[in-house]
């Protein structure tokens, strides 16, 4: 009998190495690789907060060469990503370890996808276009939201466009993740606000994305709990430890879960207002999340009860309208929490915008595993919502 192929699952992620410290094993696993040269991406604020000072100490301590590459900005930019690879060829690198958040490790692996083709990133925009290995490619992030370390996603800045695209590949999967709770304690409460919303965010669109199953539910949920159990109170408590590390494996799982389940319109329309404004990414997913999740309801109504049971909302007796409301408040109430009172028209999204952002939405990869198809005027509409 001939499996049923719509039910076949394939599921991706690199080596984990998960705890405090384990920052300072960086050189172990670049000898692996038998590095000679390491290629060091980072930004200004990572090197300040002392992070890569730890992975240089690393790398001397057994004797492999590096040359440090930190011209990155808060949104990775094409022109940064072939700068970066100029370097790592101009050096004669052979190993890339990237420090920082989304977009130390996404410029990390734009450089790798360059210098393995020789060829402008511009060209890999879109899913399946890598066709040669990038250099080995070890990720430490110092963020718990983002999960560029463990996914098969990069979102670069085309500022000449005033767009972010993706590249969506398994080839850029990072060989090692070396994920350190320890590394998040330089984060400011807002930072921790953004990303710890972006993982949220992720966990539930992976959930309920055309592209879910049994492998990426699990770390979906789980996530879910994790962040929804002890977000608030680790901005509350910015040097609790074990609830940093509570985020951090809670960020790791909905990685794993929406790199392989893929996302939804959040992340479409988010892509699309951060290349716009040059808004941090989590910002952009805490503005519209309620409105995307209020509008794919129906298309997954007991996926959503699901989610919102995970949450600790009572569902017993009540209909999907009902639920559907109580979760809604619930994702508003916790995004307040948190310090999030963003509506688009703050930032300065005028209706004349939406047509524009609508648009590139629409060319995301992500809105192609969102529960509910969606036209280029439902975008516009729930973008109106969040105005």
């Amino acid at each position: 009998m001939s499996p049923n192929l719509s039910q076949l699952r394939k599921f991706v992620s690199p080596e984990i190495i998960f705890g405090a410290g384990c920052r300072h094993h960086v050189a172990n696993y670049a000898r692996t690789f038998g590095a000679r040269k390491v290629l060091l991406v980072s930004d200004p604020g990572v090197i300040a907060a002392g992070w890569v000072a730890d992975v240089e100490a690393s790398l001397q301590a057994q004797g492999i060469d590096y040359v440090l590459y930190s011209q990155v900005s808060p949104n990775p930019r094409v022109e940064e990503v072939m700068a970066g690879a100029e370097r790592y060829r101009s050096e004669q690198c052979d190993v890339i370890v990237a420090v920082g958040g989304g977009s130390p490790m996404d410029c990390a692996k734009g450089i790798g996808i360059v210098v393995a083709h020789g060829r402008h990133i511009l060209e890999f925009e879109g899913v399946d276009t890598i066709r040669v290995p990038s250099p080995p490619l070890i990720l430490i992030p110092t963020t718990a939201g983002t999960s560029a370390d463990v996914s098969q996603f990069v979102i670069i800045s085309n500022q000449q466009e005033r767009m972010k695209f993706s590249i969506v590949s398994k080839a850029v999967v990072p060989d090692v993740s070396l994920i350190d709770p320890e590394t998040t304690l330089s984060m400011d409460p807002f930072l921790s606000a953004c990303t710890g919303i972006d993982a949220l965010v992720h966990a539930i669109e992976a959930f309920v994305s055309t592209g879910h199953g049994p492998l990426t539910d699990t770390h979906a949920l789980e996530a879910m709990r994790l962040i929804n159990g002890n977000l608030v109170q680790m901005i509350a408590n910015p040097k609790d430890i074990t609830l940093r590390e509570s985020i951090m494996l809670g960020s790791m799982q909905a990685g794993l879960a929406f790199s392989n389940a893929i996302l939804g319109a959040v992340h479409a329309m988010s892509h699309s207002l951060g290349g716009f404004l040059d808004l941090p990414h989590g910002l952009c997913n805490a503005v519209l999340v309620e409105h995307v999740v209020a509008f794919n309801y129906s298309a997954a109504p007991d996926r959503f009860k699901v989610i919102a049971e995970t949450f600790g909302i009572d569902c017993r007796g009540l209909n999907h309208n009902q639920i559907r409301v109580r979760l809604v408040e619930h994702l508003i109430a916790l995004k307040h929490a948190v310090g999030f009172h963003e509506t688009l028209g703050l930032h300065g999204v005028s209706g004349s915008d939406i047509p524009f952002l609508s648009q590139h939405a629409m060319d995301d990869p992500c809105i192609l595993t969102n529960p509910r198809a969606s036209s280029q005027r439902d975008v516009e509409v729930v973008y109106g919502e969040a105005l």
